[in-house]
């Protein structure tokens, strides 16, 4: 599976979907899209994109800040995403459009927004480098971009335990597909990568928070069921689901606590000017 396979494959069913909203947004996402709102400081009136919006969490925890003379767009190139997105944001008024899109040919004219929102997209995108630069055109003229990705996998051992043991279980794809969500870029790579797409004013910031889980087995169900690995798992007979849950559990003994189980991960937070 090459690098563009592997990143198109990165498609939520509905199903995955609305486990994502479930599971992983009060988890991740929500306490994210706050932190990405605070630091691009959001006003009333602003006119927002939320790129690769996802479920829309940063879309809808933007619009109470816009007000009623500002706008909000989501944009996603996953139907079952933004079927989810259009469900959860439909008692919020004035309502936020939701809209089918490439990030690397974002359906928008120059100029059109004062702040791009991409949480958690950049390291899903086949071309990075056009996304940004697609980012940078839609932006007026000192508008600004904030976005987060996962910091490489080395920096968030937990995950690389579960992606090396499902590739004990299930073989490299599903190894390779689990490793998809961490950006695999310095600190430099990505502010370099940033102001090369015309970005100035480059703040990059590390969050690091605990990630908690009943136990190591809601971990790997939680986690496969908010990708496109839940079909894989699913369809494991109940002694191989059994063998892959006590092999992750023993991965993970440093991290087990009397609560279940705890660990780090870090994420990128960028915020840049046009």
């Amino acid at each position: 599976m090459n690098e563009r396979e592997r990143l198109e494959q990165w498609q939520l069913e509905e199903s995955s979907a609305e486990s994502y909203e479930r599971y992983l947004v009060p988890l991740f996402f929500a306490p994210g899209a706050q932190y990405l709102i605070e630091l691009a400081a959001l006003r009333l009136g602003e006119h927002v994109l939320d790129l690769a919006c996802g479920t829309g969490i940063v879309a809808r925890s933007a619009a109470s800040k816009v007000g009623t003379n500002g706008t909000v767009v989501g944009v996603d190139r996953n139907e079952g995403m933004l079927a989810v997105a259009h469900k959860e944001s439909s008692d919020i008024s004035p309502p936020i459009k939701w809209q089918r899109g490439d990030a690397c040919s974002i359906p928008f004219p120059d100029a059109t927004f004062d702040i791009v929102f991409c949480q958690q997209g950049l390291q899903f995108f086949p071309d990075r480098s056009a996304a940004l630069r697609e980012a940078y055109r839609v932006l007026a003229s000192n508008g600004r971009l904030a976005l987060s990705a996962m910091r490489p996998i080395k920096h968030n051992p937990a995950y690389a335990l579960l992606a090396e043991a499902l590739n004990r279980h299930l073989g490299p794809d599903a190894e390779t597909m689990m490793r998809s969500p961490f950006l695999p870029l310095s600190t430099n790579e990505l502010r370099d990568l940033l102001k090369s797409a015309g970005f100035r004013d480059v703040r990059i910031l590390i969050g690091i928070g605990p990630v908690r889980y009943p136990s190591a087995k809601e971990f790997l169900r939680r986690e496969a069921a908010s990708s496109p690995l839940a079909g894989q798992i699913k369809s494991l007979s109940d002694d191989v689901f059994a063998e892959l849950v006590l092999d992750l559990e023993a991965a993970l003994e440093a991290y087990i606590d009397d609560d279940g189980i705890v660990f780090p991960a870090e994420t990128y937070f960028a915020i840049a000017w046009r």
